[in-house]
């Protein structure tokens, strides 16, 4: 079987929500970097957009960020959309390490705060936001979790959800495999980002879990990297 046929179900260091110190720090300060400079970010940002204008009358929001990593995603988000919104934004992650540094790189941007919590608890399943974004982050789940992860994010998001997850490509596999080898200086990221990429999605995979969580309308398009980006409007 190919390297490439099926979704790899191997865990990244990142699922361990107890990983802490500076090999978490250092990661998250090259992800940082990756998603500038492959574009990713801007897969995020420009599926806010269909959201926001078809409710033109809006004029506060809560946006949720779910694995929200450092914060840099959401630190983006207020630098567009803080004015001429009323923001309130929220960074949630599992791993209270993580959320600890992102709240320290985002502390003086009263706009953003930061929860740890499990999106798979109940607890966490009953909160309601205007919109929840989810950035390399869906394809730690298995496809049997993304479906009721997708029934219950409907269920939550007032105006809509936006998805921004991996193409699962042997160019970018093999390519980001070779450049953090070369560039990057930490061991999570050697091991985690080509097992990503494993772990991503192809089209099929996706339109399947989406029709399996009963969510017909949506927009599902490939962004460069090699990136899906995933729009459901509420």
């Amino acid at each position: 079987m190919s390297l490439f046929s099926v979704r790899s179900d191997k865990e990244e260091i990142m699922d361990d929500l107890e990983c802490s110190g500076e090999v978490v720090y250092q990661t998250l300060r090259e992800l940082e970097f990756i998603n500038k400079w492959l574009g990713g970010n801007q897969v995020t940002l420009g599926g806010l957009d269909p959201l926001i204008s078809k409710n033109e009358f809006v004029h506060k929001l809560t946006i949720a960020d779910l694995g929200c990593g450092s914060g840099e995603m959401l630190k983006l988000v207020n630098s567009r959309l803080n004015p001429p919104f009323d923001l309130q934004l929220l960074g949630i992650d599992a791993n209270p390490h993580i959320i600890s540094y992102a709240e320290k790189n985002c502390e003086n941007i009263n706009a953003i705060s930061f929860k740890t919590a499990n999106i798979l608890d109940a607890s966490f399943q009953q909160e309601k936001y205007d919109i929840i974004m989810a950035t390399l982050f869906l394809h730690h789940f298995t496809n049997y979790q993304l479906i009721e992860i997708f029934r219950t994010l409907k269920r939550q998001a007032r105006l809509g959800i936006v998805v921004n997850d991996l193409h699962r490509h042997p160019l970018a596999y093999y390519s980001i495999k070779l450049l953090t080898r070369i560039f990057s200086k930490s061991s999570m990221v050697k091991y985690d980002a080509p097992l990503s990429v494993l772990r991503g999605f192809r089209k099929n995979e996706l339109v399947e879990i989406l029709r399996e969580a009963g969510i017909p309308n949506y927009s599902l398009r490939w962004r460069w990297a090699f990136r899906w980006q995933i729009i459901i409007p509420a």
